[in-house]
């Protein structure tokens, strides 16, 4: 799928599209002020949902000529009514990086196998994957986590409070994982 700054660089004579990128940027920036200011409440976003909703009709009622504008036009028709959701939740951002950083690995995976592999191999890989990538962003250390043989993320953390977090530079390089205890000192 195209992106929508390529667009913009592909297209800089575009008056039609300047103008949905233009509207876009100014609803999408009053939107961030909030965010960057309370964080994603709620209560505090859903003042946008006027101006959001009166913009993506603006785009589905417009009549455009060129084809960049009809092709957005067109996916404001059919996503637009979902664009903005996020204003109707607490805690839900605003973009998608979480999801593209996490879907890396599995990128990564799929080169290296070459695309060859079982349901059943890749239903424990995105499993490990999910494991892995909530470990992360809970700040545990996932090597920790399967050893403890815990099978709550939440509960690890919450008895990992206070232990300092092994990083992979705090273990020299040749000894067992299980050589180094989280304190840095061997056993």
């Amino acid at each position: 799928m195209r992106n929508f700054n390529d667009d913009l660089r592909n297209n800089p004579f575009d008056e039609e599209f300047k103008t949905i990128a233009g509207e876009f940027g100014r609803v999408l920036r009053s939107i961030i002020d909030t965010v960057d200011r309370y964080g994603l409440k709620k209560r505090h976003l859903h003042k946008h949902k006027k101006a959001a909703a009166a913009f993506v009709e603006r785009v589905r009622t417009a009549t455009f000529r060129s084809d960049v504008a009809l092709r957005y036009q067109k996916r404001f028709r059919k996503y637009g009514g979902r664009l903005f959701t996020f204003l109707d939740f607490d805690g839900v951002p605003w973009n998608n990086n979480n999801a593209e950083h996490a879907i890396k690995a599995f990128g990564a995976l799929r080169e290296v196998i070459g695309g060859l592999s079982t349901v059943k191999g890749m239903e424990e890989y995105l499993t490990l994957l999910s494991v892995c990538q909530t470990c992360k962003y809970m700040g545990v250390d996932f090597l920790d986590f399967l050893r403890s043989g815990e099978k709550d993320i939440h509960a690890f953390a919450e008895s990992r409070r206070g232990h300092r977090r092994r990083t992979q530079s705090s273990q020299p390089p040749g000894l067992p994982a299980d050589a180094i205890t989280d304190t840095g000192s061997q056993p």
